[in-house]
């Protein structure tokens, strides 16, 4: 079942396994959540659902906002995103999504607003190297460099490195991994860092990657990436 979810960024902390391991993990206020509009394939195209998340005074809305929420019979909510989901037929408008949609152990992607840097230069931005600092280099050291050619093509080629703003992007960080889930809190245990300052808004769904197993009968690893899962008469070979 596909899931997803609407959440804010509290801060990064560590949690003990079992065996006393330590994991660093990133703790996310995730919902309640409100369906507040749902969309099918018969009417839109394709099926979806929109979720809200936290309460904001209805003055703070504009009118075609707050007849939005008025049309779904809903309280009123500041941020709203909408999720593609399998299921979505099976939801409808007004129902509320907690983070107990959640489970220890499940994999998702997380997608935020990441940290705004400002306007930096190219030593920062993309690591380039600076150059020496004796035998007279004169004030061009952390500058970018030759920017191309000046006679033939004249121009500066699509991709080259410069100084521009840093951060305050769109990122998803896929495969990650769910620790702990509070539902009482409504809170997510996360493994790892996610995108965003603390306080940053977070959307949590289902990974996209395909978390291949190991086929316990056969011995050999379904992961196209390791040996056995290329070539198993290599894998057999090497095993015997």
């Amino acid at each position: 079942m596909q899931k997803a979810i609407i959440g804010k960024k509290v801060g990064m902390t560590q949690i003990f396994d079992e065996t006393g391991k330590v994991i660093p993990v990133t703790v996310v206020e995730a919902g309640p959540c409100v369906v507040t509009q749902k969309k099918t394939v018969e009417t839109d195209g394709y099926a979806s659902v929109q979720l809200g998340f936290e309460d904001v005074k209805e003055h703070k809305l504009t009118k075609p906002e707050a007849g939005h929420f008025k049309k779904a019979g809903v309280e009123a909510k500041r941020h709203l995103k909408e999720f593609r989901l399998e299921n979505a037929a099976e939801m409808n408008v007004g129902d509320v999504i907690k983070a107990d949609v959640f489970a220890n152990g499940d994999m998702i992607d997380v997608t935020g607003i990441s940290k705004g840097h400002g306007y930096q230069g190219v030593i920062k931005r993309h690591g380039a190297h600076r150059t020496d600092m004796t035998h007279g280099g004169g004030p061009v050291h952390r500058h970018a460099g030759s920017m191309g050619a000046s006679s033939h093509q004249s121009r500066i080629f699509p991709g080259k490195i410069g100084a521009g703003q840093m951060g305050n992007e769109q990122v998803t960080i896929e495969n990650l991994e769910i620790v702990k889930v509070d539902a009482e809190l409504n809170m997510i245990a996360i493994r790892g860092a996610i995108p965003g300052p603390k306080g940053g808004l977070v959307f949590i769904r289902n990974t996209v990657k395909n978390n291949r197993v190991k086929n316990v009968e056969s011995g050999i690893s379904k992961n196209p990436q390791k040996a056995s899962g290329r070539n198993p008469q290599k894998a057999s070979a090497r095993n015997a």
